[in-house]
Order: structure tokens, then sequence, then C-alpha cells
């Protein structure tokens, strides 16, 4: 079988322990499915994995990929949903505190072949090809937890999107144009800030410009880098929504300004099966379209992964198989 996967691990050298190349077809329990994937997306846990966060090294070689849409052995066009909950677990399977991602315990996307449970199989809708469908299952299933699910805001608030290019911060903004926010974007990049206001936002500033007002949310998943600024954005009574921390964790909570000004912080993880399927009808009644950056042949995965590690890129990175 065809496969990206991380072969060693290097903090210093992520790039090093990438091979791309034929592996034993793995061994799937017997309750799950298995789908040809069609396509696959690329996101930072996979350069994680290949650091070594995250995935312990006598699991490897590891199959790497969160994302997928292809076709199930019954010939229906699917949607990977990469949370995998533990088999005796009911309700939100986020919350489950042994759930795993796609590439961490079981091989992840990037394969002629992937193997999932059956309930992590979502119709893929005939208006999304199997490019724009593999984009959904962590990017734009977080950014829409995060603008739907968790966030206080409601349509007509002004929110920021830090970090405007990144795949979730690209899903963040075109959803919530779409939804009715007053959306707001940062970048230090000129060119992205100009492509936030193609996708919908209403004003894009440098990375850590003071704003003409203060904004309700903030949604950050870059961290260190504008965890300052996200606090000092909000009014009274505001709320910052996290996913991750790309640039590192925040250095200081700034706790004096969380509890004079009564902040919200609210963490966010990845999605629902059930909010991926709203998420894909969402895009077919809006029109709204995952933004994809490259499509490269899987053999050509070090490529993608060499732009993401560089910063050089605006939506997602998607591998075709």
């Amino acid at each position: 079988m065809r496969a990206a996967y991380a072969a060693t691990q290097s903090g210093d050298d992520p790039l090093a322990g990438l091979t791309v190349g034929d592996l034993e077809v793995p061994d799937a329990p017997a309750d799950f499915r298995r789908v040809r994937v069609v396509a696959s997306c690329l996101n930072h846990h996979d350069l994680w994995s290949l650091k070594g966060v995250g995935l312990p090294a006598d699991r490897l070689p590891m199959v790497l990929g969160c994302d997928a849409a292809g076709i199930d052995d019954d010939g229906n066009e699917v949607i990977v949903h990469g949370v995998v909950p533990s088999p005796d677990w009911r309700g939100d399977e986020t919350l489950d505190p042994r759930r795993s991602l796609l590439s961490e315990r079981y091989p992840g996307t990037m394969a002629d072949y992937v193997w999932v449970p059956a309930r992590n199989l979502v119709p893929k809708p005939v208006e999304l090809s199997f490019e724009e469908a593999a984009c959904l299952p962590t990017a734009w299933l977080t950014a829409y937890r995060m603008l739907f699910t968790v966030s206080p805001a409601s349509p007509g608030s002004t929110v920021l999107v830090q970090g405007a290019g990144g795949g979730v911060a690209t899903a963040l903004i075109a959803l919530a144009a779409a939804a009715g926010f007053r959306v707001w974007a940062t970048s230090r990049s000129e060119d992205k800030r100009g492509r936030a206001l193609e996708l919908g936002a209403e004003q894009a500033f440098d990375a850590g410009a003071r704003l003409p007002e203060r904004v309700d949310v903030v949604f950050d998943s870059v961290g260190e880098a504008t965890w300052a600024h996200s606090l000092k954005s909000l009014v009274p009574g505001g709320t910052v929504v996290t996913c991750g921390a790309t640039s590192g964790p925040a250095p200081s909570a700034d706790l004096n300004r969380v509890f004079f000004l009564q902040l919200r912080v609210l963490g966010s993880t990845m999605g629902t099966r059930e909010e991926l399927e709203r998420l894909t009808r969402f895009l077919v009644a809006t029109g709204v379209r995952p933004v994809i950056d490259t499509v490269l042949p899987l053999d050509d995965a070090a490529q993608g992964f060499r732009r993401m590690l560089d910063g050089d890129v605006f939506g997602k990175i998607v591998f075709r198989h």
C-alpha cells in the first residue's frame, strides 16, 4: 500500500522522517470499514507527529493524516471523521478522555486506503469535490465548532480572527462572514491580509496592531505570538476561543486582565460527527467552499510539508491519491 508516513522523528528536522513509499496493509479491527482514499489534507498535527509530539516512537512507522475523502467498499462517496472515540463512548466524542485522532493510534489517511469505525463515515455531498471535502474534518470542523458551538457570539457581533492564512483561520473568516458576523482579521503578511478581505473579512490588520475598537470574541489558533494581543483586543466580558498554539504555548495567562475585565477563555478541539454533517450542509446551502492553497500528488507530499513548515500557505494543502 502506498503511503506517506513517519519513519523517524526529529524536533530539529521533522521532514527527515517523512517517507513516501510502500507499507504493509495494517491489521484493522473487525468492525472497521475500508475507504479508498481519493484526497487527503495536510495539518499541523502531521508536523507535530514528525517532531515526536503526541505520537510515541514505538508506534512508528505511522501513516500520517487526519483528513480524507474517498469511496467505501459499497461505492459510497464519504468523508472520514478523524476523531476516534473509545468503543463504549456515548455522546460528544471530543470529550472522551481516551479518544484519538487518526495517525495517533490507528494509521492515518495519507495512503491508498484507510480503515475507520463505520460511525466515522459521513456522506459526501455531490456538490463538494473530493479535494474540498478532504479539507473539512480537521481545520474546517474545528472552525465550525469554535464559531457555532463554543463561542457565545451571534451574527452581527464583531469577531477577530488571528493569523489569517492558516487552515482554521481561513475557515473561520469564510464561515463567519457567510453567517453574518462582522469579521476582522490579522496577519503579518500584506498579501494574506488582502486575501482575508476577499474571503469576507470587513477589515484586516497587521499582527499586533491597535484595533479601531474592541471586539466581542477573538479566535486564536496561534498561541504565544498573538495571545497578549488577543486579550487586549476584547471588550470587558469578552471571550477568546482557542484551539491550538502553533507558535508555542502562551507565555503568560495575564490573569490580572482576565479577572479585572471578566474575560472568558474557552478551549475548543476538533468537532463531532454531527457537527461535520451540519458543516457539509452549511457549505451546500451557502456556497462557501474551503480555501485550497494547492493540490499535489501524494508522491510530492514532502513539498507540501515543506511549505507548511515554512509558513508559506494560505488555506489548505491537499494531496490527490
